[in-house]
């Protein structure tokens, strides 16, 4: 069942959806740390995964499940730890890595998209956002309940394609006119990598 939603309710949300997309976190961080890294396009890969991925948690809201990992800390810390090992590895790759090199073909595309993606779908406190931030737009004249968190959702997550990749493009743009600092974008990208799975595993 498709559902119902009043004009006002869906400009309320989209305007609410823009405005935490633009408010720089660790999603931001993060593709901003990748376009650093690899470059535009790796920037631009980084954000659309991001956003591809917060449809995981947009799914896991919609089928309950984020309630359960809500209600459950041993389940939240399980993943919470997943993830801040993911990053921490991401940090060694960038660390250990040689200077960025441009025009290095679709294989790092693909990669900054998968990493984008999977770092946002390991995140648990993306999880907690998207069941506290998507329930206040549901309305029970509008229809099932899963329903309406799935479609908004999918409007957050397109909402956010636009903001993530401008964020990554941007930052590659800077980085594409750094590239003589050799190793320093690459360490300065492991530097935000590692802060970030000691953010997600302290908090």
């Amino acid at each position: 069942m498709v559902p119902e939603f009043e004009l006002l309710t869906i400009l309320t949300f989209m305007a609410a959806s823009l405005t935490l997309n633009l408010t720089p976190g660790a999603d931001v961080m993060f593709i901003t740390a990748s376009g650093a890294q690899g470059g535009p396009r790796a920037g631009l890969a980084a954000g659309l995964g991001v956003s591809i991925g917060s449809l995981w948690h947009v799914g896991l809201a919609a089928a309950g499940v984020a309630a359960l990992i809500a209600a459950e800390p041993v389940l939240f810390d399980v993943l919470r730890w997943a993830g801040a090992a993911y990053l921490m590895w991401l940090a060694v790759q960038a660390w250990r890595a040689g200077p960025p090199e441009e025009g290095r073909g679709s294989a790092d595309v693909w990669r900054a998209l998968r990493r984008g993606a999977l770092t946002n779908m390991l995140n648990p406190k993306v999880a907690i956002f998207v069941l506290a931030f998507l329930p206040q737009f549901v309305r029970p004249e509008a229809g099932p309940v899963w329903a309406q968190i799935a479609a908004l959702g999918a409007l957050f997550a397109v909402g956010s394609v636009p903001v993530n990749c401008g964020y990554g493009l941007m930052a590659g743009h800077f980085a594409a006119r750094l590239r003589r600092a050799g190793r320093v974008m690459n360490r300065l990208s492991a530097i935000v990598f590692g802060g970030l799975a000691a953010r997600l595993a302290i908090n």
